[in-house]
């Protein structure tokens, strides 16, 4: 069951997406945070250690991948869950595993259900 006092950061360079997944999630139980940068994501940990990250993978100022890392490594029990809608992630992903990385992916589009239902697993 939700917890609000779980936090989630929802980055997506679409601004449209990362808020949307949050309202969603805010409206489920949980306590969701919407960014459109990853830059906006890694500043606002240093001010509230989420539980659960969710990314889109692609975006143009780092990949969700390389985001995941970073997170990671200063938090490393901060679950990661990204979300793509294109078949470049695989290799992204497949480098992440060979440094040791492993994250789970969900293909974009999204349904709400979706990633309900992976939350509560």
């Amino acid at each position: 069951m939700p917890d609000s006092s779980h936090v989630i950061f929802v980055v997506d360079d679409e601004p449209v997406i990362s808020q949307t997944l949050a309202a969603i999630l805010n409206r489920a139980g949980f306590e969701a945070h919407a960014f459109d940068h990853p830059e906006k994501a890694l500043a606002a940990r240093a001010h509230m250690a989420p539980d659960l990250r969710i990314s889109d993978v692609m975006m143009p100022e780092m990949t969700g991948v390389e985001l995941a890392i970073l997170f990671r490594k200063a938090q490393p029990d901060c679950k990661i869950l990204l979300f793509s809608g294109q078949a470049a992630t695989a290799d992204l992903l497949q480098k992440a595993r060979e440094q040791g990385y492993d994250f789970d992916l969900l293909a974009k589009p999204v349904h709400p259900a979706d990633l309900l239902a992976k939350l509560r697993k």
